[in-house]
């Protein structure tokens, strides 16, 4: 009977984060129109922040009480999901084009860090100076989306569409932190009652973290990237995506390490599977986007079983 409740809760979880991405972005598409801010920027900074705090909350928490497998397992599995799962799913759904100059530079910046991150972790321990030098790659990445702001807008331009009236203003801003607060909270409704469903499958925790942790808190990104696309603002969802998984490495790990008494222990099935793994999806997706500007089917389903392969290696 206790399973069956479990069970609601979770449907109750999906359903606000659905309805929630879905405000979300509506109020995302008008801020980026109204103040002239590219799409990608904002998707890549304010959304992203948002759909990366339940992996946030989860690793560090995990990380706090001595799980640093869960910890790295949410972070790394997230940053997988995020490119396979998402990014293939959406892609199948329907072609990402590719509208953003910079989408090469922050590629290129997600795989760098995960390369940073990897190297950091070859003695089998990320220390608590280690995880304040990832939470400083942070800064670069938002002094990229500082430069692409002012290349796209010429600085401080405008997108006039009459004024904007303060109503409107207030409206879309409730909108948007009422959005964002039905989707983590969905989202921790779900990782709760995820969890309660794996422990009573008696699923290992690491496998716990890169699957149903990793997929439970990638649940915002995905929301937040299928609407998008649906609305036709393929840079919502890119930027999304890459700005998740450059915090997912930097700040969420980093800030990981910090928490833990003992430093941020690394597993050697992170080392030899799950970084390689993340490492494989990352080339593609990136590869693909700058050479045939979109993400095509055909990319999205490589990513797809792909995943679903990595799936079936973990279990």
């Amino acid at each position: 009977m206790e399973i069956i409740w479990v069970l609601i809760i979770f449907i109750i979880g999906l359903i606000l984060i659905v309805k929630g991405g879905d405000i979300f972005v509506e109020s995302a598409i008008w801020i980026a129109e109204r103040t002239g801010i590219s799409s990608g920027i904002i998707g890549a900074t304010i959304i992203s922040v948002a759909t990366t705090l339940p992996e946030f909350f989860v690793s560090t928490v995990a990380s706090n009480e001595g799980f640093s497998e869960m910890a790295v397992g949410n972070a790394i599995g997230s940053y997988i999901c995020n490119i396979a799962f998402i990014m293939g799913l959406c892609s199948l759904i329907k072609p990402i084009k590719i509208r953003s100059n910079f989408f090469g530079i922050k590629g290129i910046m997600m795989i760098s860090y995960l390369s940073i991150f990897f190297i950091l972790s070859k003695e089998g321990i990320i220390t608590y100076r280690e995880g304040y030098m990832l939470i400083g790659l942070a800064v670069f990445f938002i002094i990229i989306n500082i430069f692409e702001h002012k290349k796209t807008n010429g600085g401080n331009k405008r997108i006039k569409k009459g004024p904007i009236r303060k109503k409107d203003m207030l409206t879309n801003l409730f909108k948007f932190l009422f959005g964002g607060f039905f989707i983590v909270y969905g989202a921790h409704i779900l990782v709760d009652s995820g969890v309660k469903i794996a422990n009573f499958l008696r699923i290992p925790k690491q496998v716990i973290s890169l699957t149903l942790l990793a997929i439970g808190t990638s649940l915002p990104e995905l929301v937040t990237s299928l609407m998008a696309i649906l609305k036709e603002q393929e840079n919502i969802s890119l930027g999304n995506i890459l700005g998740a998984n450059i915090l997912n490495v930097s700040v969420i790990i980093g800030a990981s390490a910090l928490v833990s008494q003992q430093g941020l222990i690394i597993s050697r099935q992170t080392l030899f599977l799950d970084i390689p793994m993340a490492m494989f999806v990352a080339l593609i997706f990136i590869v693909s986007g700058i050479y045939k500007e979109k993400i095509g089917r055909i990319t999205g389903l490589i990513l797809l079983s792909t995943y679903i392969a990595y799936l079936l290696i973990l279990f």
